[in-house]
């Protein structure tokens, strides 16, 4: 008998027995691959392949930005969470942005929307507490791209083109880096950061001229990193640099060397909740990722769960759900350091019930609406409906959510590793920040900082309102599964707020479908922008609903029926997803077409 055919793939999913890497583009999936093929772990393979992200990548991510991971190590038995989500600096108050500065909420990019630099101190503990090769057997991929250079694809070249002359007029340490003699590199052509090769290289020489010792001299490293010549050159930019932002003004920065000195990464336990058969697990409330596990709690008794991933009824349902969730995530998510969050009754069944019935089957809601937990009165920023007023900041500025336009084009701002070695350690990482538009390059390091900052309100009273030492709400968001009390799959992508809607996506089609990865993943995708977005200039698209150009036009016709304000993007446009798993000692992995960079390896 001839079996049924499978739905449509691009590209097989990958199978083996040693080692499986996935990652947003294909160099830094080689790079974990030959990691493990050398005798790495799974954590040597993700920050040997994460700082490679930041060469190979520049217009997604760098070292100056930030990084949460969730994994699960067999020495611990146990999923945990990496946070390596950078706090906002002590001079960052409410009072200096809207009193002294008369800003409504915080730019977008520039240096006043920069935490402490997490992604350096995260990946070093992951190698120090997990890994098990010095840091320059990791480090040396990426200081080896940066001095000999990477290809420049179409994203990189497109992002660049877009703040060439922002980079020729007001930031000219960026254009020294990302400009090829004031010209924006061709695609085709190779790009080269030997500045930042020089700082990396630096780095680990002084590091292993304090100590032979493995962890000796990645500590040693962090502390040049926050509390050296590192930190001291991020402090003096910041401190006598003046340079315009998308507010229209020439602004100084906040971030000092003390914010540096006082930070290191964290390890906390996850959020969880199950679904099917697995226990799925992801960040804390500091980050955006329990929306994830609201979705999936909320859909856990929905009938439209077991239609046709393109049925509109079930992508109505999706989206239904979704606009409650992130309805839940502007009034209730924050630094739980700083914020009092009903955590456990936000993720409870009986929590998930009520919101269940607020679902209509056949009329979209256009109205944010969060819940009361534990009855409690939710509170959200007031200017959460319109935005900032954007209409007099010029050519400069890419407009939106950086990661994807509101036809679902991935512009870029977010990478993504996931990875599985034979003895079952999986790591799931998101780093990002510090991509090239958005700051401008400290010209004695070779790299902009973050802006992650962007993300907070300077309303008083919400759970993501600004305070020094505060984390942003991010929205970066890896997630992790156990099956059988085993650990089964890792996986992400990146996205800002439609991170937790596809990953929502690829976990609904594998439980509920049966997909494979790779099938989950290839499946037309869509996404809601009915809420705020996480970034500057913040605004919310009520009833906003982007379906990929491979939906039926029936499901479109259908939904449009139903209320929902629809925008068809490309046929490929919606997500980057990764994807990683294992069972019975056969390991799997999947990456994303879209966008031809993503790929998944293993053998």
């Amino acid at each position: 008998m001839i079996a049924p055919a499978p739905p449509f793939t691009t590209r097989p999913e990958v199978q083996g027995t040693f080692g499986v890497v996935a990652t947003t583009h294909w160099i830094a999936t080689s790079v974990g691959m030959a990691v493990l093929e050398k005798g790495g772990n799974a954590f040597d393979a993700a920050v040997a392949a994460g700082f490679t992200l930041q060469i190979v990548e520049p217009h997604l991510n760098g070292p100056g930005g930030d990084m949460p991971g969730i994994f699960y190590a067999k020495k611990d038995g146990r999923p945990r969470v990496l946070c390596a989500q950078g706090p906002a600096p002590g001079l960052a108050t409410i009072e200096h942005f809207k009193g002294e500065l008369g800003l409504p909420t915080i730019p977008g990019a520039g240096l006043l929307a920069t935490c402490v630099p997490g992604a350096f101190g995260g990946w070093l503990a992951l190698l120090s507490d997990y890994g098990t090769w010095k840091l320059r057997d990791c480090l040396e991929y990426a200081i080896g791209y940066a001095r000999t250079g990477i290809p420049v694809l179409t994203n990189i070249h497109n992002t660049t083109a877009k703040v060439a002359n922002l980079f020729r007029e007001q930031w000219p340490t960026s254009a020294e880096i990302y400009l090829d003699q004031g010209n924006v590199p061709a695609v085709g052509s190779w790009f080269k950061n030997p500045k930042l090769a020089a700082t990396y290289a630096r780095i680990l020489e002084e590091a292993e001229a304090t100590s032979r010792d493995r962890e000796e001299q990645i500590e040693a490293a962090r502390k040049i990193w926050y509390e050296g010549w590192v930190a001291e050159a991020i402090d003096a930019f910041h401190t006598t640099q003046e340079l315009l932002d998308p507010s229209g003004n020439k602004h100084k920065g906040v971030l000092r060397y003390d914010d540096m000195a006082r930070w290191r990464a964290s390890y906390d336990d996850p959020a969880t909740v199950q679904y099917g058969n697995l226990d799925v697990y992801k960040c804390g409330f500091w980050s955006q990722g329990p929306v994830l596990l609201q979705q999936l709690s909320v859909m856990r008794d929905l009938e439209a769960r077991n239609l046709p991933a393109t049925d509109p009824r079930f992508v109505h349902t999706v989206a239904e759900v979704a606009k409650l969730a992130f309805a839940d995530r502007e009034a209730w998510y924050g630094d739980p350091d700083f914020a009092d969050i009903p955590a456990d009754a936000l993720l409870s069944e009986s929590y998930a019930a009520e919101r269940r019935k607020l679902i209509c089957a056949n009329e979209a809601s256009l109205e944010l609406r969060p819940g009361n937990p534990d009855g409690r009165t939710p509170n959200v920023s007031p200017t959460t409906s319109h935005g900032t007023d954007i209409s007099d900041i010029g050519d400069y500025w890419g407009i939106g959510e950086p990661t994807v336009q509101p036809t679902g084009e991935a512009k870029g701002d977010t990478v993504h590793i996931d990875i599985i070695d034979r003895d079952g350690n999986m790591v799931s990482l998101t780093p990002s920040g510090g991509w090239l538009q958005s700051a401008p390059v400290i010209p004695e390091l070779g790299f902009p900082m973050g802006s992650r900052m962007q993300m907070f309100w300077l309303e008083e009273g919400t759970n993501n309102t600004l305070e020094p030492y505060k984390r942003p709400r991010t929205t970066l968001s890896p997630s992790l599964a156990m099956r059988g009390g085993e650990p089964y799959m890792v996986w992400g992508t990146p996205g800002g707020d439609q991170q937790d809607q596809w990953s929502t996506l690829l976990a609904l089609h594998h439980v509920d479908r049966g997909m494979n990865l790779q099938e989950a993943i290839d499946t037309p995708a869509f996404h809601s922008e009915h809420w705020p977005s996480s970034f500057w200039p913040r605004a919310a698209n009520p009833g906003r609903l982007v379906v990929e150009g491979r939906m039926p036009s029936q499901t479109v016709d259908a939904l449009k029926a139903m209320g929902h304000k629809v925008a068809v993007g490309a046929d490929w446009s919606e997500g980057r997803l990764t994807a990683a798993s294992q069972e019975d000692g056969i390991l799997k992995a999947a990456a994303n077409p879209r966008g031809m960079q993503g790929y998944a390896v293993g053998r």
